[in-house]
């Protein structure tokens, strides 16, 4: 995927206002607008002036944007760094104008599951009720065992006195439900935006787990693949396991083969149900680093009648 510059597409400089940026794209979506253009790829630039707009025009959008910096370039090869948005407010209004369909891959992996209309809560006022606000937060799996009260600290979108927009931050202390899941909301009644002679809208904070050097997570369930040696696997064994709430015994069964999944029921997530914790085999073999070690495998080879392509057959 493809870095694209909005700035460059509209021509204008990363410090210009907004009434710039709104000038800017209003002369090029003239220029190219395919009902009058005679340029050949007018068609193509005209979306592509639309999308920039879509993200400097707004300014949410823009300050997000702009935190991934000043140092891509146009074409440049581009991956969404981890958790880039961790931490923005979004008010997760509409698209502004064409169908979501028109925007690139590039937008998409941004803005589009930010801009997707307000699932949770609403983008709209009514009676002068504030909009709710979206923000996603990142937790260790651990926190979501034992719960916690952390401070968060957020960042929202405004224009200073000049046009420019900025990040504000602000601080909350969020309490973590133990149970929690990736994806859940947390909701903090009355964190959206101040009301017009209403009430203030609602803050939904979506969770999402640190990558962890031992679990997988999916839903309540955790996943953790455990090292066996042969003769483990073989012969059977009560090895530890280790848990986010500490280690216990499990039995391997005798025969067992890499791959093979063992659940500890009730021991993931502790939701209501809680999840499992499943343990998947990945048989690993001693190296032959010594003479005694080549010997055993030697030994094993003339002794033991085994041939691991006999499925398939004469061909093996």
């Amino acid at each position: 995927m493809e870095f694209k510059d909005y700035y460059q597409i509209l021509g204008v400089q990363r410090g210009a206002n907004q009434d710039d940026i709104r000038r800017a794209y209003r002369k090029l979506a003239r220029k190219y607008h395919p009902d009058v253009s005679k340029e050949a790829d007018a068609e193509e630039r005209f979306k592509e002036i639309g999308e920039a707009y879509e993200v400097l025009g707004d300014t949410e959008k823009r300050v997000a944007y702009d935190q991934l910096g000043a140092n891509w370039r146009a074409g440049q090869d581009f991956q969404a760094p981890p958790d880039w948005d961790a931490g923005f407010e979004f008010t997760g209004t509409d698209f502004s104008g064409s169908d979501q369909g028109a925007f690139s891959d590039f937008f998409e992996t941004l803005f589009g599951r930010h801009f997707a209309g307000g699932q949770f809560g609403t983008g709209e006022t009514r009676a002068g009720r504030g909009r709710d606000h979206h923000a996603r937060v990142v937790i260790d799996l651990e926190e979501a065992y034992r719960g916690a009260t952390r401070a968060v600290t957020l960042r929202a979108a405004q224009l200073d006195e000049h046009g420019h927009p900025h990040a504000r931050p602000r601080t909350l202390n969020v309490k973590i439900p133990v149970g929690v899941k990736q994806g859940q909301h947390i909701r903090l009644t009355g964190q959206g935006e101040p009301g017009r002679g209403g009430p203030a809208g609602d803050l939904y904070l979506e969770v999402a787990f640190n990558p962890h050097n031992l679990y997988r997570v999916d839903g309540h369930d955790l996943y953790l693949d455990l090292p066996v040696a042969p003769w483990e696997a073989a012969l059977g064994a009560a090895v530890k396991v280790p848990l986010p709430t500490g280690a216990v015994e499990m039995k391997i069964p005798p025969g067992s083969a890499s791959g093979r999944k063992l659940r500890l029921k009730g021991k993931g997530i502790p939701a209501r149900p809680p999840g499992d914790f499943y343990v998947v085999l990945q048989l690993v073999l001693p190296p032959a680093n010594t003479d005694k070690a080549r010997a055993l495998y030697r030994t094993m080879q003339r002794e033991m009648s085994f041939n691991p392509r006999q499925a398939w057959g004469k061909t093996a």
